[in-house]
């Protein structure tokens, strides 16, 4: 099994068509690829957070670190691709996905950091799948681009549930059934905002194109 099939073997669900068809609208590329630089920063700016919070973990601090500065590579990369088209990069408004999974992420520890670890894991995974369901309905550049990242992204998940099982001294078997579950809803039901993590498309956001461009942050 590569590690695509792992992957989604270890999701809940697929990308919804739907998104996928709204992902491959020329006037859908701004949004994707602005909330797409969003989430690479996002990813490296949560790896540097674990690494200062959880100093005293060298297994942790060698793969955050290493997940870290690729994470800031891709932001570059998708910045390039974005100056090289005339698109803009800017501010976004706050997405559902990632606060709908950590909504159930526990306060004591160990706990938090295993939760934390594993919705990780989950967005990492996700962002893998959706790399390879976008790559052949896009152009020669970007499926290109996202085929490239397939294997970095793949790693990533793998890291962090190897150290959330790593951590737990306990099976976590139903911790990421929890995640897996709750990840899968996020995808699956209708979603009126477009990002790179969000769910089905709302009738109403496929029947509007303006809906489609960038709102900023509040």
């Amino acid at each position: 099994m590569d590690v695509l099939d792992e992957i989604k073997a270890f999701l809940g669900c697929e990308t919804p068509r739907e998104w996928l068809e709204l992902a491959a609208r020329p006037e859908a590329l701004g949004l994707l690829l602005t909330d797409h630089a969003h989430c690479e920063k996002k990813a490296a700016s949560t790896a540097m957070t674990l690494m200062f919070r959880y100093v005293d973990r060298s297994d942790l601090l060698n793969k955050m670190s290493r997940l870290a500065r690729e994470e800031l590579i891709h932001f570059e990369q998708v910045l390039g691709i974005m100056d090289g088209r005339g698109l803009e990069y800017g501010h976004l408004s706050p997405a559902r996905y990632a606060a709908g999974l950590r909504k159930d992420v526990r306060t004591s520890e160990p706990g938090r950091l295993i939760d934390v670890l594993i919705i990780g894991g989950f967005i990492e995974a996700r962002s893998c799948e959706r790399f390879a369901a976008l790559a052949p309905d896009l152009d020669d550049e970007l499926a290109r681009f996202y085929r490239s990242l397939l294997k970095s992204e793949g790693r990533h998940y793998q890291d962090y549930i190897s150290l959330a099982r790593e951590y737990a001294g306990e099976p976590i078997d139903d911790r990421v059934e929890h995640f897996r579950q709750l990840e899968a809803e996020l995808i699956r039901t209708e979603d009126d905002e477009f990002r790179f993590h969000s769910g089905k498309p709302s009738q109403a956001l496929l029947d509007n194109p303006e809906a489609l461009q960038a709102r900023p942050a509040a």
